[in-house]
């Protein structure tokens, strides 16, 4: 399967280490991004640029429960929009025709590294609002915990499904508001969340650092905690636990989530009624929201 063309002329073109990389201007009337989210996440991703084909693959299974051979098979063409390190192109390249992974951010860069050996993907820097592709062109697009740091989530949704083909699928991640928590998780939620705006304020190598402490003194007591209560048995107490998606990953996802979660400036939260709202406002029906974590990912079929 080929790539379709662009609706537009790059900026530039950059020649990276393993292929040209497709540069669109963010410039644009009304734009829908916060430039400093784009170059943290950008620095983010490159101190994050490897990750083992294992734990791709183990996350990548949490994150896929939803996606069976009827949504990606190899005659799909399909969008990553803000891939990061394109680490979620990697996981479904080997099943799917052609994939277009784009992202604002430097970024861009790692996943030319982490993709080296995959022929059925393009890489362009471009954000939601200037993607340079023609209106329903894709059989399959994804955004995978990316939009809730957009100022304008629901915008930024509908520029994303209006390149979707009718009939075609559309899949997200956006963090969750613990609505189903009770009281005392909402205030420890709380004061995290006055650490990240504390955190997110600082010079990139100290706040690097205090993430790095984060995972090791915060993260971690809690996931071993938890991982020690599925040993004996407790699956069910363990799974209540605050971060117990983190049970079954590595340390290197975790100190990488640490960055992710209070090294940004910008964060938005929703329910699960938010998001299935959003999804038709976006043009989506038949709509499946996992109940399994990372809450809330989802997926809709364009109608």
């Amino acid at each position: 399967m080929k790539s379709e063309s662009y609706n537009q002329q790059p900026n530039r073109i950059i020649q990276s280490e393993n292929r040209p990389i497709h540069c669109f201007s963010t410039d644009v009337e009304d734009k829908n991004i916060d430039e400093s989210v784009v170059d943290s996440f950008g620095e983010e991703w490159q101190k994050f640029s490897h990750f083992s084909n294992e734990e791709i693959t183990k996350v990548g299974d949490m994150y896929f429960d939803i996606i069976d051979e009827n949504i990606i098979n190899k005659n799909t063409y399909g969008i990553d929009i803000g891939c990061g390190t394109g680490r979620w192109t990697k996981y479904l390249c080997d099943k799917i025709g052609f994939m277009e992974a784009v992202d604002p951010s430097q970024a861009i860069f790692v996943a030319d590294k982490l993709l080296k050996d995959k022929e059925n993907v393009r890489l362009s820097m471009a954000s939601t609002d200037n993607l340079p592709f023609n209106d329903e062109t894709f059989d399959f697009g994804m955004s995978i915990g990316v939009l809730h740091h957009i100022p304008n989530t629901e915008q930024a949704l509908k520029d994303c499904v209006k390149k979707i083909k009718r009939r075609g699928y559309f899949y997200i991640y956006l963090y969750y508001n613990f609505e189903d928590k009770g009281i005392g998780f909402k205030l420890l939620f709380n004061l995290a969340n006055m650490v990240r705006f504390l955190v997110s304020k600082l010079p990139k190598v100290f706040k690097k650092f205090t993430c790095d402490l984060i995972a090791i003194f915060v993260y971690m007591p809690i996931v071993l905690f938890g991982r020690l209560c599925r040993f004996l048995g407790l699956r069910k107490f363990a799974k209540k636990l605050p971060l117990s998606f983190y049970q079954n990953t590595s340390f290197n996802i975790i100190r990488n989530d640490s960055l992710d979660r209070f090294g940004t400036s910008l964060e938005q939260r929703f329910s699960r009624k938010d998001i299935t709202n959003m999804m038709k406002n976006a043009g989506l029906g038949e709509i499946v929201i996992s109940d399994s974590a990372p809450y809330w990912h989802a997926i809709g079929k364009k109608m």
